[in-house]
């Protein structure tokens, strides 16, 4: 065997090991731009949630604030006899003078 010939199957055998590389290399890719998508489909699903929970809670908060309990309605009426009450005693004390 010549050393030309040593040099061009040293040389086909680098350039197979080469595309071997390349082929593995090609395969990791892959699978790392599928796990790529795979993220940012949970995120998308994450902040769809996300977004949902924060909607969800602003309509209890809302729904919150419309409520009104009986103690807060029994403390307002109190509130509105004494005012009332106030009222009246300012008209009979004026009407006295």
């Amino acid at each position: 065997m010549s050393a030309d010939e040593k040099t061009i199957n040293t040389f086909a055998t680098r350039v197979r090991q080469l595309i071997l590389e390349f082929g593995k290399l090609k395969q990791e890719n892959a699978e790392l731009y599928e796990m790529v998508d795979e993220r940012d489909a949970q995120i998308k699903a994450l902040q769809e949630k996300l977004s949902q929970a924060e909607h969800d809670y602003n309509s209890l908060k809302m729904a919150k604030m419309m409520t009104i309990s009986d103690a807060d309605m029994e403390a307002t009426l109190k509130r509105v006899a004494k005012l009332i009450r106030d009222v009246n005693k300012c008209i009979t004390l004026l009407s006295n003078q």
